[in-house]
């Protein structure tokens, strides 16, 4: 409005407002008669006027009538009020006043009976404590910028409302706030291998909300998948159970099948080692180096250094021999392990027999060779250590077995892989585990192949080599990735500033509950910002003031980020070419029936017992036969020792090598 304009406007409302008054005051003069008339105030002007006006108008039919004219034209005046000079009126004062004015205002009629003097008192008190609360109470209805003080209304913006599905899409329903009100929503993920991040501090509802989706929606969309369950057996009964609802969405029945290194009669045994899957000394060094890496966290950031390649080289070249020695008859991970803790003089006795080890070894011949025997012994030492402490019979027991292979999307035998590791035994069983991991995603990533989904929960846990590769590669072979983790910095410490990196910047998916500090900081720059309004107000002696501009600014900044409730969660999804999402970022609660979860998860099953170590008379042998199985792998690297050097002793060609010790 132009200053003109504001200024007769004021006059109006000013106008008004004397009119108001002048109402009162003239409904004194009519029903308090006889005290004017006492005191000699009376004009017999004023008596015709108000007679005529009452005639035309019947505002002085009653007391009631007159007032609340008056009133409603003081709250008019008060609308186009600039303001009040205190701009610390809260909202609890002006209720105050409200109800103290009107009951003085409107609700003192039987006064008039009584004392007319004490009826003028009453309702002048309540006609001021009335306009002072309209005053008031204008200024803050002016004042829009003390109303959103978190600036939620600036910050909400409209968000995908419409469900796009397809064979592969994992749908969230969602509520968002938008215009001042909640709306139903919904995040649909249509390009799934495009590879999905799932971040939130614990408790921030990833699992709950995202994760377990994930894996319910993909097995009734008929995914084969590979499960790496932190806290066993949490995600896998969901799976097991949910498998056993929708079996039929796959042209294959697939199978589910369990590692668990807790629970021999729960797990089923699988040897990730299996010669028919390494092809090459390659596939032995990549094994090696998930082991090692594993157990020791640290070298991730020193790969490259020599005691760092010197324990993965060997542990590469017994892998390998036991690949090539009868055919792979021994080639298990406790194999390797037993024949790493024998005398290295034996060790590299018997590899450097192979012409293909050799150039391998040359490392530690160059040191056994040389008289170096401290340097031998720390190479070696390398190596031991880590493994000695994955010495269990339990562990030796499923990874020497053979019940399933690792071709998780195999179209003839599609499967459904749970691998179950332990809070407070993970630095042993990640190596273990990682070992399945690389394995897998050598053998998934393929054409030809079913639809599959890898769900990792808690990923820094372990350490899942070639992770970036897959993520990259995979989706033109339908692999469907699903990582979830705490925050970017775990992600950085466990896997290293530039692998970390890579994942982070080719992941298309991205959900994230409530994250602090660096993480949240990407994560708003990564939402990108917003033209938003922004209203300041100027309060002086006679006057409050107020202007509005615009600025560029985060759409959601990382003060949201970091305060988000418990299942409230941002994150953007990538979109095909055929199915366009204009709206892909979103700042909203995903919906999860409760009720129905609740009763789900009350009627599940417990995954079964494989195998139950029960002999034809019903004693239980689960300890003996675990037992015999260790005392058997440690029989078999005897005899592969005995008969290596003694096949080197009575070959004239290798004769030399037994001279080296």
């Amino acid at each position: 409005m132009q200053e003109d304009d504001l200024r007769g406007l004021a006059k109006i409302m000013a106008f008004m407002r004397a009119v108001s008054i002048l109402l009162v005051l003239m409904n004194f003069y009519w029903f308090c008669y006889s005290f004017f008339h006492g005191q000699g105030w009376t004009l017999e002007v004023i008596e015709k006027i108000l007679q005529n006006f009452q005639k035309t108008s019947g505002l002085f039919n009653n007391s009631f009538n007159s007032k609340l004219f008056a009133l409603i034209l003081l709250a008019l005046s008060c609308l186009g009020t600039k303001g009040v000079k205190n701009e610390k009126i809260k909202w609890k004062n002006i209720n105050m006043y409200l109800i103290i004015g009107t009951i003085l205002y409107l609700l003192n009629f039987p006064l008039l009976h009584f004392s007319t003097s004490l009826y003028m008192l009453t309702t002048s008190a309540g006609f001021i404590l009335l306009m002072v609360a309209g005053l008031w109470m204008s200024r803050l209805l002016r004042n829009r910028l003390m109303d959103d003080p978190f600036n939620t209304e600036n910050e909400s913006f409209m968000q995908e409302t419409r469900l796009i599905e397809n064979e592969y899409s994992v749908n969230l329903a969602t509520k968002f706030y938008y215009k001042g009100k909640w709306n139903d929503g919904w995040i649909s993920v249509v390009n799934v291998f495009r590879a999905s991040i799932v971040l939130g501090t614990p408790g921030s509802g990833k699992s709950y909300a995202i994760v377990n989706n994930y894996i319910k929606q993909h097995i009734e969309k008929g995914f084969a998948m590979y499960i790496y369950d932190f806290k066993f057996d949490d995600l896998s009964v969901i799976a097991y159970n949910h498998l056993l609802k929708h079996s039929h969405q796959y042209k294959v029945k697939p199978q589910f099948y369990v590692i668990n290194f807790d629970d021999p009669r729960r797990s089923h045994r699988c040897n990730p080692l299996s010669p028919k899957f390494m092809t090459d000394i390659s596939d032995a060094y990549e094994a090696s180096y998930t082991i090692m890496l594993n157990l020791n966290k640290t070298w991730i950031q020193k790969q490259g250094d020599f005691f760092v390649e010197s324990p993965i080289i060997l542990l590469a070249a017994i892998i390998w021999f036991l690949k090539i020695y009868e055919n792979g008859k021994y080639c298990t991970f406790p194999h390797a392990i037993e024949l790493l803790n024998k005398k290295y003089a034996d060790i590299f006795t018997i590899l450097t027999s192979y012409s293909q080890l050799e150039n391998y070894l040359s490392p530690f011949l160059d040191a056994w060779e040389g008289g170096a025997q401290d340097q031998l012994q720390g190479q070696i030492a390398s190596a031991k250590i880590p493994l000695s402490r994955m010495i269990s019979p339990q562990l030796y027991w499923v990874m020497t077995g053979d019940d399933f292979s690792l071709d998780i999307n195999n179209p003839k035998e599609p499967k459904i892989l749970c691998v179950g590791n332990n809070p407070d035994r993970q630095n042993i069983y990640s190596a273990a585990l990682g070992l399945y991991n690389s394995r897998i995603v050598k053998m998934i990533n393929k054409k030809g192949k079913l639809k599959s989904s890898v769900i990792i929960d808690e990923l820094p846990t372990i350490y899942f080599r070639g992770l970036d590769n897959l993520i990259a590669t995979a989706r033109s072979n339908k692999v469907a990735v699903c990582l979830g983790f705490q925050d970017f910095s775990q992600l950085i410490r466990d896997y290293g500033d530039k692998e970390a990196k890579v994942i982070q910047n080719t992941v298309g998916n991205i959900f994230s509950g409530q994250v602090v500090g660096e993480t949240a900081k990407n994560l708003a720059e990564r939402f990108g910002k917003i033209v938003q309004k922004r209203q300041s107000i100027s309060i002086n002696r006679n006057d409050t003031s107020s202007s509005i501009s615009t600025q560029l600014d985060s759409l959601i900044p990382a003060s949201k980020i970091s305060t988000l409730s418990q299942g409230m969660f941002v994150g953007a999804v990538a979109d095909n070419f055929e199915e366009k999402i204009d709206q892909k970022i979103f700042h909203a609660q995903i919906v999860v029936d409760n009720e129905k979860v609740a009763k789900e998860s009350k009627n599940y099953k417990p995954i079964p017992q494989i195998r139950s170590f029960l002999s034809e008379t019903g004693e239980d042998i689960m300890e003996k036969e675990i037992d015999e199985n260790y005392r058997r792998i440690k029989l078999d690297v005897s005899i592969i020792i005995s008969n290596e050097l003694a096949r080197i002793e009575n070959d004239p060609e290798l004769a030399h090598l037994t001279r080296r010790e």
